[in-house]
């Protein structure tokens, strides 16, 4: 048995699924179900509707053109039945949708590229306009908070001078205190 596609969703329609509906100019079209049958009793555009392979395709959101989609083509030419060919041709298939997958998830990332950074000024942005919604912080925390992001810097900068300063017949070493901070103890050789 074949497996068709939806007219409207061009979803997978199976064997003994969904509704078939002829023309009378004998025109055959296979739906999914009753949702796609009702929308094209309604002549609404597939290309309108989200949910449609044909609007996702239109506005951008899956690949167009690419190699791996002319396998899905339909081809009525009859061909003898041979084992081997017919081995051969479901390793290809198993590739074939290998590779389509790798491809969409490529091209979903590069859709997808900017989106972090555009949503984090977005947030950015609603928390500026709404600060005064936000809870107060006490002095003691917001002093602490400064702090915080004071001694990335200032550490950074101690490095850089200690990296660059000779360490003549000295030998460093690092104590660190409970508090968690790092104490330097200098011995003479």
């Amino acid at each position: 048995m074949r497996v068709e596609t939806c007219y409207f969703c061009s979803q997978p329609v199976y064997p003994s699924k969904g509704i078939t509906f002829v023309r009378n100019d004998a025109r055959v079209f296979n739906f999914c179900r009753s949702k796609c049958h009702k929308n094209f009793k309604m002549k609404r555009n597939p290309r309108k509707l989200k949910w449609t392979k044909a609007f996702r395709k239109s506005a951008g959101k899956e690949m167009l053109v690419d190699s791996t989609l002319t396998f899905a083509a339909r081809r009525n030419i009859p061909v003898r039945y041979n084992r081997n060919l017919v081995a051969s041709t479901l390793k290809a298939m198993e590739r074939v949708s290998e590779i389509r997958a790798r491809r969409e998830r490529v091209f979903y990332k590069n859709r997808m590229a900017g989106n972090r950074e555009r949503q984090r000024v977005v947030n950015r942005r609603l928390v500026a306009e709404n600060e005064h919604l936000l809870p107060r912080l006490r002095a003691s925390e917001r002093m602490a908070l400064e702090e915080e992001v004071v001694d990335p810097l200032v550490e950074k900068q101690k490095t850089t001078i200690a990296a660059v300063t000779p360490a003549l017949n000295q030998r460093r070493r690092q104590r660190v205190l409970v508090n968690g901070s790092v104490e330097d103890v200098m011995q003479m050789d």
